[in-house]
């Protein structure tokens, strides 16, 4: 089978360990930087180029699409499903999580629970916004933060209302949600492959940090999730379309609440915590909906 990998560097944690799951169970593999990718359209021949040459023969994607080129990178897997080429991860559903409001609003339609949310462009009144939430201590979110940037930790009503006075001067926009004390700087991963979740682990803040992320110096340990927190990745990561999600959920006095669902979860701290060779569970993720397409076009000609 023929793997491309869509990630800007082939020396990221995650990009080479997929390389690796890939090769050693017998695939050809290689990684594409999807940013130096083009793409032409005509009737019926939709084609992605690198450089003068077109992608072809390829049997499956695994996009890992920065934040910050989700626009691009949705397109360039958009021109592959149009090719009925095999992708880990849908364009809508990177639109999908990608976006936090929208994210949001899709798992309270389904039913997930989630912390006390509130958006407003231009609130009239602050307060009220505050009141919403359950009133300070609150977390302050720029809708176009990552990996624990643009993330605030308001600890009174009159810190709020400053922090938030200056994200609306500065015409950012942000959602304001409920501090859940009893979490005690911690979160948890749950990362889920075709519906099951194959890997969890507990991130934990720094002294005097409400945010768990590695990337902020969090640190992560292996973790056994109970019914509920399991149902919760699951549900949230089918709601969004995601087939593979890294989900994160803080613990509350009335159950997991997830704050983040993450398209294209990094393997690096999930790995090393937990000891489990996820990377090679993306590929059998491949490997099986791969044969079972197959086996749909031997049934339908009679083969």
């Amino acid at each position: 089978m023929n793997i491309t990998i869509l990630s800007r560097k082939a020396t990221l944690y995650s990009t080479s360990r997929l390389l690796e799951a890939a090769q050693k169970r017998g695939h050809q593999a290689q990684v594409i930087n999807h940013t130096k990718c083009y793409m032409s359209m005509e009737k019926g021949q939709p084609v992605v180029y690198v450089g003068d040459q077109t992608i072809a023969e390829v049997d499956a994607i695994i996009p890992r699409i920065g934040a910050s080129v989700t626009f691009y990178g949705s397109a360039i897997i958009r021109q592959f499903e149009m090719q009925k080429v095999f992708t880990t991860t849908s364009s809508l559903a990177l639109i999908r999580s990608r976006d936090k409001l929208r994210s949001m609003q899709i798992l309270t339609k389904a039913g997930v629970g989630i912390p006390k949310t509130a958006f407003a462009k231009y609130p009239s009144n602050i307060n009220n916004l505050i009141e919403q939430v359950g009133g300070a201590p609150l977390i302050i979110k720029l809708l176009e933060g990552t990996q624990g940037l643009g993330v605030v930790l308001a600890e009174n009503k009159t810190a709020a209302k400053s922090v938030l006075e200056a994200f609306y001067n500065l015409n950012a926009n942000i959602l304001v949600q409920e501090y859940i004390e009893e979490s005690k700087g911690a979160d948890v991963r749950a990362f889920v492959i075709d519906g099951k979740v194959v890997a969890a682990m507990k991130r934990q803040g720094t002294r005097g940090e409400f945010r768990s992320n590695l990337h902020r110096g969090g640190t992560g340990a292996v973790l056994k999730l109970t019914r509920a927190e399991k149902a919760a990745a699951v549900n949230a990561a089918k709601a969004l379309g995601l087939r593979i999600a890294g989900v994160d959920m803080l613990q509350s006095a009335r159950g997991p609440l997830v704050i983040e669902v993450n398209s294209s979860p990094g393997l690096e701290g999930i790995e090393k915590a937990t000891g489990i060779d996820v990377a090679a569970k993306i590929i059998q993720y491949i490997e099986n909906n791969i044969d079972a397409t197959d086996q749909k076009k031997k049934d339908k000609i009679g083969v």
